[in-house]
């Protein structure tokens, strides 16, 4: 049995070592927000909307209580419906098809590349009448092939949503991830490179009327106080959150730049005979929410690893069109030969931006120990 992460030498993650870090700035945040008794879209949410926009080149972002909102707010804001189709991968969390199904559409999977990302050659053929946008994963931190997946959309008029919970930051052909479709949508869970404590979010788009409507909707569909013009929901990131998100967001490109050097360090060190990691291609960034490598034995090697002190994930075990509440879209194992082969082999190791060089030749030994 895997010990606790408690009990680990290296945790997976590390939020103490972050509170530690920064423990007067978050207090400070605090007083802030109480003092002047601004909780609910107060100015510090607006502006970390500018601040996002500023710094990342959105048209338009809107603060959302979670990226899982963000993904349903904008399917209903370009009209994804009832009977509609959304074409997507299964190899996500669970929020990437959960909200196609909320707001009354069918999630259409497609393969993945060795990468994990979405296959442009397998979309053609998922295309019926009633497909009407294109939901790519930026899994891990990498873009999809997002050039040849808009000349399809564009080609047959469809909507493409990017799910980039895990992507802020990440760049493709120096454009970034929530600018290259008609909307993005983003998490700041406590988990992701840029996080909250707790659960936010925020959605990109191009397009003035989906913000505008966007905004209406996280709030109940109100245009002021007194006037409901549609329903809507409470999708309202709090003051607080976005008063730590602004001060985070200053550290985020060290943050950023520490979990690349983790993984040019973990590529140097690592065996690739028995550990596959998808190189990078020239022509992109990636942020690297996640380091996920691709073994055989893979749960051995995860209590091994556990054994060993050294903390790990699986993103994810289980595909989307396999999980229980699936069973109604009609899905069966072999349908998505290279996401399911993918789901047994796939592995994340400790990326966070508080390992040390030595940890990570820790890890690397012990992974490499394994195989021997």
């Amino acid at each position: 049995m895997m010990r606790s992460s408690a009990g680990l030498d290296i945790p997976y993650v590390n939020l103490k070592a972050q509170y530690a870090e920064e423990k007067d700035e978050i207090h400070a945040a605090v007083e802030r927000v109480f003092s002047k008794g601004d909780f609910i879209l107060g100015e510090a949410v607006a502006e970390f909307e500018r601040q996002l926009s500023r710094r990342f080149g959105f048209d338009y972002v809107v603060a959302l209580n979670s990226g899982t909102d963000a993904l349903m707010l904008a399917l209903l804001a370009l009209g994804v419906g009832q009977g509609d189709e959304v074409i997507t991968q299964s190899n996500s969390f669970v929020a990437s098809a959960a909200t196609i199904v909320q707001v009354g559409a069918r999630p259409v999977f497609v393969d993945v590349k060795p990468d994990q990302c979405m296959d442009p050659a397998k979309i053609e053929a998922a295309i019926t009448a009633k497909t009407k946008a294109i939901m790519p994963v930026h899994l891990t931190g990498r873009i999809c092939d997002m050039p040849a997946i808009q000349e399809i959309a564009d080609r047959h008029k469809l909507f493409i949503v990017e799910d980039a919970a895990q992507s802020i930051g990440s760049t493709l052909l120096d454009r970034q991830a929530g600018n290259w479709g008609d909307a993005g949508a983003f998490s700041l869970h406590p988990l992701k490179n840029l996080n909250a404590a707790g659960d936010a979010g925020f959605l990109t788009t191009k397009h003035a009327d989906v913000a505008e409507r966007i905004r209406r909707l996280r709030n109940h569909g109100q245009t002021d106080r007194n006037t409901v013009t549609e329903w809507g929901i409470n999708s309202r990131l709090d003051t607080l959150q976005a008063t730590l998100l602004l001060m985070r967001l200053e550290r985020l490109p060290n943050i950023i730049a520490r979990r690349r050097a983790n993984v040019e360090a973990y590529r140097r060190l690592l065996n690739a005979k028995h550990v596959f990691s998808p190189p990078c291609r020239q022509e992109e960034f990636n942020t690297f929410h996640t380091f996920v490598v691709q073994v055989d034995r893979r749960d051995e090697l995860r209590e091994h690893l556990h054994a060993s002190g050294v903390g790990s994930a699986i993103h994810y075990p289980i595909p989307i069109h396999l999980q229980p509440a699936a069973a109604k879209l009609g899905s069966k194992p072999g349908d998505l030969p290279v996401t399911e082969k993918q789901a047994g082999r796939i592995i994340s190791l400790p990326i966070h931006q508080f390992l040390t060089d030595g940890d990570i030749r820790r890890v690397a030994d012990t992974v490499n120990g394994f195989f021997k």
